[in-house]
């Protein structure tokens, strides 16, 4: 997922994005313990999206107090 896409976002949908990441990460998680995960280089794919996700919400968050 690209920055771009991200930005493009309202906070609500980051908000359920980041949510919906964080399951997935789980997820491939767990398979990586059963030993049924078949792409281990989407784990650091998702963790990547997240620290993107979460950036920007922290961007969001600061630019909102600079405003106030």
């Amino acid at each position: 997922m690209k920055s771009k896409e991200i930005r493009q976002m309202n906070d609500s949908d980051l908000q359920a994005k980041l949510k919906d990441l964080k399951v997935e990460l789980f997820n491939l998680r767990f398979q990586l313990a059963t030993g049924q995960l078949e792409n281990p280089m989407r784990i650091g794919g998702i963790k990547k999206d997240i620290a993107r996700v979460m950036t920007i919400i922290r961007e969001r968050e600061l630019n909102a107090g600079k405003e106030a």
